[in-house]
């Protein structure tokens, strides 16, 4: 079992019967040596993220969460309804479809709600960690840093370059992130996930 005091940052713990992990987590004491522990907590079935605090004498389950890798396929969009008066207008919904590395035709779905932030650095093909929970694959985990070629890129102001400012550039993978004015179109470059930030160029 676990206590407070163990729920740190990357710890899974059950939760209401649901797995979560422990994205922030700081101690806050009170008085006569005792501490509480305030975290943000991640649902892996959901990819609802929520503040909670936990205080002494509260215990917890491990979760036992089995790692496999997975294969992402690619991505689809489907339309959600949201009412169903005439008229009514509808949402989409991506849905992710990965694989697992070693076995092909084991399928599966999740969604950009549950993945998080970091979704929008997926490459077609690219090997990355299922979470394996009761059998099922319930969330991905992309490796902290990851290596994209910028698909577009808009030409640095001279002036700007000697001033060390930053530009807006279009990845492979679709999306935006602000790198130095010195980087251009068809430049492979080095991101962290979990932040969205450049680190360097390749």
């Amino acid at each position: 079992m676990l206590s407070h005091n163990d729920l740190k940052r990357g710890v899974q713990f059950i939760l209401e019967d649901e797995p979560h992990e422990v994205v922030e987590s700081s101690f806050v004491f009170k008085g006569r040596g005792s501490s509480v522990v305030q975290t943000k907590i991640k649902d892996l079935l959901t990819g609802n993220v929520l503040s909670k605090t936990f205080h002494p004498g509260e215990a917890f389950e491990e979760a036992e969460i089995e790692k496999v890798n997975v294969k992402f396929v690619y991505f689809h969009t489907r339309a959600v309804a949201k009412g169903k008066e005439e008229g009514s207008s509808s949402s989409s919904r991506d849905k992710f479809v990965f694989s697992e590395e070693e076995n092909p035709s084991n399928r599966f779905e999740l969604t950009s709600e549950i993945i998080g932030n970091s979704v929008i650095f997926l490459k077609q093909d690219q090997i990355v960690t299922g979470m394996k929970f009761k059998d099922k694959v319930i969330n991905i985990s992309l490796p902290v840093k990851v290596q994209l070629k910028v698909k577009d890129a808009p030409p640095g102001v001279r002036g700007d370059r000697a001033q060390g400012g930053t530009k807006i550039v279009t990845l492979e993978t679709g999306a935006q992130i602000n790198v130095p004015l010195f980087i251009e179109t068809g430049d492979v470059i080095e991101v962290n996930t979990e932040k969205g930030e450049y680190v360097k160029r390749i």
